[in-house]
């Protein structure tokens, strides 16, 4: 325990589980009475869950709570003595001085009151860990049709996305038709006709309405291809079966997650605000959600931005000016989910689709590709702060050029 001056005014060492250091927190109020203070601040680098349960006992206690990051204590323990020594009562004291200059943030809240805000970063966190799987089975899957059936692949454009494929696909390995397991000569032989109607019951099964029968029909002559490493074929297909099962459960799973994810965002009525912004889904802004938590906590957008490690870094010395960068700190999932939301922002959205040519387009400073998208990313985490902290819907206007004056021109009409 610390005074103003990080000066220390008693040292103690509990060796407990989180749940007990309720107990620290008291001998540190008594601590901080006899020498004359009015209260105590509880400081901790948020590492794993512990942080929340501090936090909470802090609470409880009427403390104030703030956390210090770990890469600034790790970057000011390193000037201290230009060492990398490490224990717990250096880093102690440490954090105590980070906090007294007020290098130190305030955490999301962990009361009632924020709940839901802690459901909906649960539920993000249980949508990526979804998604890794979902990918993990397509390209699981493409590797062993490349391996065994690479023909099939030829059969539609882009065969993951297009429900036909995946039924027929399904109906070959055997689950439309449980006897045939894999066999391809066995199904085959049941006929164009047939398999038509095979691959029909199977897309409806899945929710479809009917079959494209281009598709149907260059798998069913794929039927005949010999490339592939013919052995492997009945072993990789029992695989395929299976990571078939897998990969439509993990669909479905994320289907519910996604649906609940916007019924969190239907409580506090944010779902038709954020949809506000052209080309942002309900899901596409519950994702970012789930990472920054309740946008009110911050203290501007750009500190949003900076929250996401989406803002440019300037390297200027002298007459030398580098190329700016983002940042690249900050939580690396919220920044994967504004990206996501670019690419339907860029479809739909007139203003982010002209910023996005300017910068592609114009004759200094010109950016890539990825560079403007990165751009667009940070404005849609500014607008999504405004929308959701001022309780306005979003004005094309207003974002164009921030002015109601501005009229739109016949290129971002076209947008």
């Amino acid at each position: 325990m610390t005074d103003h001056d990080s000066k220390v005014l008693a040292r103690r060492t509990f060796r407990c589980k989180a749940w007990d250091l309720g107990s620290a927190l008291d001998w540190a109020a008594d601590r901080a009475s006899r020498a004359g203070f009015a209260g105590v601040t509880v400081a901790c680098e948020p590492t794993g869950h512990r942080w929340m349960v501090l936090a909470q006992l802090a609470t409880e206690r009427g403390m104030a709570f703030v956390c210090v990051q770990p890469a600034l204590s790790s970057w000011v323990r390193k000037t201290e003595d230009l060492t990398t020594d490490k224990t717990d009562e250096k880093d102690a004291v440490l954090i105590a001085r980070l906090t007294a200059q007020l290098r130190c943030y305030l955490p999301e809240p962990v009361d009632e009151s924020h709940a839901a805000w802690a459901r909906l970063r649960h539920l993000g966190a249980r949508r990526e860990e979804l998604i890794a799987e979902h990918v993990a089975a397509v390209q699981t899957i493409r590797d062993l049709l490349e391996c065994v059936w690479p023909a099939v692949l030829e059969t539609a454009k882009h065969p993951f996305r297009s429900a036909t494929w995946v039924a027929a696909l399904a109906v070959v390995m055997g689950r439309g038709l449980g006897h045939d397991a894999g066999d391809l000569d066995r199904t085959r032989r049941l006929g164009l006709a047939r398999f038509e109607r095979a691959v029909h019951v199977e897309v409806l099964r899945r929710g479809g309405v009917r079959p494209c029968l281009r598709v149907v029909r260059s798998l069913f002559a794929a039927l005949t291809d010999g490339a592939g490493v013919l052995a492997h074929r009945p072993a990789v297909f029992e695989r395929l079966e299976l990571t078939l099962t897998d990969w439509d459960d993990s669909r479905s799973k994320l289907t519910d997650i996604e649906a609940r994810m916007v019924d969190v965002l239907d409580e506090p009525d944010l779902t038709a605000l954020v949809t506000s912004i052209d080309g942002l889904s309900p899901v596409g802004a519950a994702a970012i959600l789930a990472q920054t938590g309740d946008l009110t906590r911050f203290t501007s957008a750009r500190a949003v931005v900076k929250h996401a490690g989406l803002a440019p870094r300037e390297r200027k010395s002298g007459t030398f000016t580098g190329r700016a960068r983002v940042i690249g700190a900050g939580r690396p999932q919220l920044r994967v989910a504004a990206w996501w939301a670019v690419w339907g922002c860029l479809q739909t959205n007139r203003v982010y689709a002209a910023r996005y040519r300017h910068l592609t387009s114009r004759e200094n400073n010109r950016l890539t590709p990825t560079q403007a998208q990165t751009a667009v990313a940070a404005a849609i985490l500014r607008q999504l702060y405004a929308v959701v902290v001022q309780q306005r819907a979003w004005d094309p206007v207003i974002a164009g050029h921030g002015t109601t004056r501005w009229k739109e021109t016949p290129s971002t009409t076209a947008a």
